[in-house]
């Protein structure tokens, strides 16, 4: 029986009492994050030994590796790369700048798919406004709809062309929040025509995307009461407004924008209609608190999470790694530069 969420783990290795844990509730995957990663050949071991864990070698892994504040594996054993709104600074071209994110995501996908990763946590299509939260700031890869559109698409292309699915975030838009989910429940009170325009545009451009994260913020022009990733009337606007028909993940549940017990997280956020919930942090008892929230995976999420897997490519498109990265790097020109903004490295974005 394989249950509706998505677990981190404490370290380099599972201890055994993660792998009973596992054995037990058998989630549909697993998620990893800088404390988890030392070595190629470490995060090799850790990827097969999660999977082995559930006796599924099939068994999905994510990780935010966007670039910028949000990279999870990185020097010295990965190359560094740079946050999303860098590749339009380092083109002026949008064409040439599409071409060049496209190329950065195939690199990740690579050196993903290398250590047995097969899910990334992006592209960020949040379009921020004038005096948001800098939570997103230079991770978005655009100040406008239309050019984020663009670039997010090349991004999820480069992903897939690579073997490993993407995931647009944070549905249906974050890009407009005045505080840090992370810290505290944001509330946005734009009308749905304002947002329709703007925030939306990218995820409806990208709907056939196959894996969708929740944002953890109030818009008043849906749900007054609940956050998106707890409210039944933001994921039916996502699924039908956004016309979004892939797998969709809340964001983490440990974050503070929620509130409740971890099992109330957890069972409010299925039930809205999030397909899957992620616990990110690896803490053995809220894992334990969480699995009473969480059910079977059945149903229209069972066929989503079926189908969304069914988009792997198993026989990447040809790359010569070597040329690649040095072209890619050549065309950055030096903005490899450590992103300015919160520090976001270990939690999930």
């Amino acid at each position: 029986m394989t249950t509706a969420a998505i677990y981190g783990c404490s370290g380099h290795r599972l201890t055994a009492e993660e792998k009973a844990f596992f054995a037990e509730v058998r989630p549909w995957g697993f998620i990893l994050f800088r404390r988890n990663v030392d070595s190629p050949d470490q995060v090799r071991a850790l990827t097969a030994e999660l999977r082995d864990s559930i006796d599924d070698p099939k068994a999905p892994i994510l990780i935010d590796q966007e670039g910028g504040r949000v990279q999870r594996l990185g020097p010295p054993h990965w190359p560094k790369y740079p946050p999303g709104d860098a590749y339009l600074k380092a083109t002026n071209d949008p064409l040439a700048a599409r071409e060049l994110v496209r190329l950065g995501a195939r690199l990740m996908a690579h050196e993903l798919k290398e250590v047995g990763i097969d899910v990334d946590c992006a592209p960020v299509l949040d379009v921020p406004v004038p005096g948001a939260h800098d939570i997103i700031g230079d991770r978005a890869y655009a100040r406008d709809p239309a050019t984020v559109t663009q670039l997010g698409r090349a991004a999820a292309e480069g992903l897939l062309a690579g073997g490993v699915l993407p995931v647009i975030k944070h549905m249906p838009g974050h890009g407009r929040a005045f505080a840090d989910t992370h810290k505290e429940l944001p509330t946005v009170h734009a009308d749905l025509d304002t947002l329709d325009g703007w925030d939306f545009a990218p995820f409806k451009a990208l709907s056939d995307m196959p894996i969708g994260m929740t944002a953890h913020i109030i818009f008043t022009a849906i749900d007054p009461k609940r956050p998106a990733t707890q409210s039944k009337k933001a994921i039916k606007l996502i699924r039908e407004r956004l016309g979004f028909g892939g797998l969709l993940l809340s964001d983490d549940l440990v974050m503070n924008a929620l509130s409740g017990t971890l099992t109330e997280r957890a069972r409010m956020s299925l039930k809205a209609g999030c397909d899957l919930v992620i616990h990110w942090n690896g803490v053995m008892e809220e894992m334990r608190q969480v699995a009473e929230g969480v059910g079977k995976l059945k149903g229209g999420a069972r066929r989503r999470a079926d189908a969304a897997l069914a988009r792997i490519v198993h026989t990447p498109e040809p790359l010569d790694y070597r040329e690649a990265r040095d072209r890619f790097d050549a065309l950055m020109g030096g903005r490899l530069e450590a992103a300015k903004g919160p520090d976001v490295a270990e939690a999930q974005a």
